[in-house]
Formats: C-alpha cells, sequence, structure tokens
C-alpha cells in the first residue's frame, strides 16, 4: 500500500518549530519530499532537516518581512524540489500588535509589517505557485489563517485580524479561479494552538483553555494532519474550504 503523499514534493514556509515543523514531519512520514524554511532560526530548520533525512530536500533562510521574498523562497525551494511543487503550505505568521495608542509611526509600521509577513508574503507565494503548478498538471495552496479572519480579534491585535481574513478571501479566490487548471486552495482557521506564539503563562493558558468547549489547545500535529489530509488529493471537491480548528470555540 502506497503513502498518501508519495511522489508529492512540498514547500512548508515557517517549518523552523510549530505547526510548520510538525508539517514537515507529517508530509515526510508519509511519503512527501520536503523543503523547509526559517529566517533567524536557521539553525533549528537546519537540524529539522537532518532529523527528517532523505525525505527533507533542504532549508531556504528568508526574511518574509522584506518585499519581494516571498517570490524568492518559492523560487529557491522550487530549484531544491527539480523544478517541481505539489503542495505549498503557508504557514509563516507574525501576531504583532497594532493598539490604538501607539504612536501614528508605531502603529502603520506595525500594520505593514504584519500585512507584509501574513498576507503580501503569502500572496507572493502562491502567485509564484499557481502559474508553475499549472504548466507541471497542478498542485494545492494550504493557507493557514486564523478563526480570528472570521471573528476579529482582540483590540491590540485589529492589523492580525485583518491579515487572516484576507488570506481567507485570497484562497476562495484562487479556487475559484483556478480549479479548471488543477489548483486547488484551503484554508485553515484554528484557534489557540500549544506552540511558542500560544499562551505560555499558566494564568494566560487557563483562560485560553476556559473558551473552548473541549478545554484544550490545539496540538501542531492536528494541523499538519488536515495539511496533509487536503494535499493528497483525497477530497478536492474542499477546495476553497476554510476549515476550523479551534475546539468550537467559534463555530460558523
Amino acid at each position: 500500500m502506497s503513502l498518501p503523499l508519495a511522489g508529492k514534493r512540498a514547500l512548508i514556509t515557517g517549518s523552523s518549530h510549530g505547526v510548520g515543523l510538525a508539517a514537515a514531519h507529517t508530509f515526510a512520514a508519509q511519503g512527501a519530499e520536503v523543503i523547509l524554511h526559517g529566517n533567524q532560526n536557521m539553525v533549528d530548520a537546519d537540524t529539522a532537516v537532518r532529523e527528517i533525512g532523505p525525505k527533507a530536500l533542504g532549508a531556504v533562510q528568508a526574511d518574509l518581512s522584506q518585499p519581494g521574498a516571498g517570490r524568492e523562497l518559492y523560487d529557491k525551494a522550487l530549484h531544491l524540489a527539480g523544478g517541481r511543487l505539489d503542495v505549498v503550505i503557508n504557514n509563516a505568521g507574525i501576531h504583532w500588535a497594532s493598539p490604538l495608542n501607539a504612536s501614528d509611526a508605531e502603529w502603520e509600521q506595525a500594520w505593514a509589517s504584519v500585512l507584509q509577513v501574513n498576507l503580501m508574503a503569502v500572496a507572493d507565494i502562491c502567485r509564484a505557485a499557481i502559474p508553475e503548478m499549472a504548466a507541471s498538471g497542478g498542485g494545492s495552496n494550504i493557507n493557514i489563517a486564523s478563526r480570528a479572519g472570521y471573528r476579529g480579534e482582540d483590540r491590540e491585535h485589529m492589523a492580525y485580524g485583518a491579515s487572516k481574513g484576507a488570506v481567507l478571501s485570497l484562497t476562495k479566490t484562487i479556487a475559484r479561479q483556478w480549479g479548471n487548471e488543477g489548483i486547488y486552495a484551503y484554508a485553515l482557521t484554528p484557534g489557540w494552538i500549544d506552540t511558542r506564539m500560544g499562551p505560555q503563562h499558566e494564568e494566560d493558558r487557563a483562560r485560553a483553555k476556559a473558551e473552548i468547549p473541549i478545554g484544550d489547545l490545539a496540538q501542531p500535529e492536528e494541523i499538519a494532519a488536515m495539511c496533509a489530509f487536503l494535499a493528497s488529493g483525497a477530497c478536492r471537491s474542499a477546495t476553497g474550504s476554510c476549515i476550523d480548528i479551534n475546539g468550537a470555540s467559534y463555530v460558523r
């Protein structure tokens, strides 16, 4: 029996830790070859490549806060993959505050930074991937958004919520407009995940768990498992879907 992702090659952004790292291990275990990505933590990304073994084709350094870095990342990953990528998981993101009482300069910088990493880099990577995937027979773009894209975010993180809402629209547009060329697009909308971006202090974790009906944060492996299922092609008709993985803390 063949593995569900055998023969596929995937780029996973933000894969030196957390959800991206879990996805890299999951994809490799299910037969895919993976390209990892890191920025300041390339030591961790390179360590992950060694741990994964032959299924890891390498790791690419890219600072997605810089304009154009998304396209450069995709091109380098495409080279490592031998000219064909079947799956892109846009997982890298930041959760920086953009409070109302910041100075004008701080407010504008916070919005610019969050939108660049969480939206523009994702859009640039998808822009690079679509024609390449279409020319090679199709592919899947899986974008990690957030429940904040639907319900909004707290008052300190308006930019984050706005960026994730835009990612949902981007995903739906790709699915609608390029589905007839074999391009599939999905978004995941998790709530709190048990990673370093999640609450760390005991009191904060308790508050987070209290708003989740199942009483616990999502594990990175749960997000990775859904990414792997979608990438497998087992349910192509789910393209355009935005899938909630938040323990019923926000249901639509």
